[in-house]
């Protein structure tokens, strides 16, 4: 259909379930341009949603395995509905195919509906500041944002400032290099991550480590704070015993700063 000048968005439900559609992906979607040097294309929309929930199947974040796989689709991971529907704008003007992964507990909460629904577009490949701060720059994307930003109220309580940077899109990710300013103004970094440790924290790591080159301004070690090294446990609580809960965040950070001051910040007790 994408082929023929048709805009089909494709729906999959959920994010657990993308691996059944990855060959496609991975060997025909993402390499048409490639293959034929510029001459078809296939403006696809693969739709699927994911991150926090509860249950094996409900709740994927395997972001690391698709970002690999997949090259040549853009990888986009918006934090609300509102961003979605930016993407959805931005990237029916385009012409090339994406896979965009809303937040599946994100359709449980409200939010202010724009007055010019259908025309706003997120831009691909920008991160946004979704808070500022001085001591530690905090980068994630989805769900896990609002409990970092929750982490970030109460570290505030106990005197750490800590930036949030919502990555927003991980391909094509940080054109503008944004994060590194902020390292450069916070001289510490933690990547919060649902994914598996070595998943999408080891991409978005070498992306601001190697490619930022952050490691300039850095006066303490580079964190990262992922899931579990498991599938989501079964159950209501596993979501909170998975994945980074906000006293998960709050703890990690605060430990960063122990050991960069412990005498305004004492071992946590």
């Amino acid at each position: 259909m994408a082929m023929r000048g048709l805009r089909p968005i494709a729906e999959i439900q959920y994010l657990d379930y993308i691996l059944y559609a990855l060959q496609i992906m991975s060997d025909d979607l993402a390499t048409l341009q490639y293959r034929t040097k510029g001459r078809q294309k296939a403006p696809l929309i693969i739709r699927t949603r994911g991150h926090r929930l509860e249950g094996i199947w409900h709740s994927g974040s395997q972001m690391g395995g698709v970002i690999h796989l997949i090259r040549g689709i853009h990888v986009l991971v918006p934090r609300n509905m509102t961003k979605a529907a930016g993407f959805y704008n931005t990237l029916l003007e385009g012409d090339e195919p994406a896979l965009i992964v809303e937040c599946l507990n994100g359709y449980r909460l409200k939010e202010k509906m724009p007055t010019n629904i259908g025309e706003f577009k997120t831009p691909l490949g920008v991160v946004e500041t979704i808070r500022e701060g001085n001591d530690i720059t905090l980068v994630s994307y989805g769900s896990t944002l609002r409990v970092i930003e929750q982490a970030a109220k109460e570290l505030q309580e106990v005197g750490i400032s800590a930036e949030i940077i919502d990555i927003q899109s991980l391909l094509p990710f940080d054109l503008n290099h944004d994060i590194v300013k902020s390292v450069a103004k916070t001289n510490r970094l933690m990547v919060i991550d649902e994914d598996v440790p070595g998943g999408a924290s080891a991409y978005i790591l070498n992306e601001v480590l190697n490619t930022q080159n952050a490691y300039k301004h850095l006066d303490s070690k580079p964190e990262t704070l992922t899931a579990k090294a498991h599938r989501p446990a079964y159950g209501t609580d596993g979501d909170y015993f998975s994945k980074p809960s906000v006293e998960d965040v709050f703890e990690a950070v605060y430990h960063v700063m122990h050991e960069s001051n412990p005498n305004d910040f004492p071992k946590l007790r």
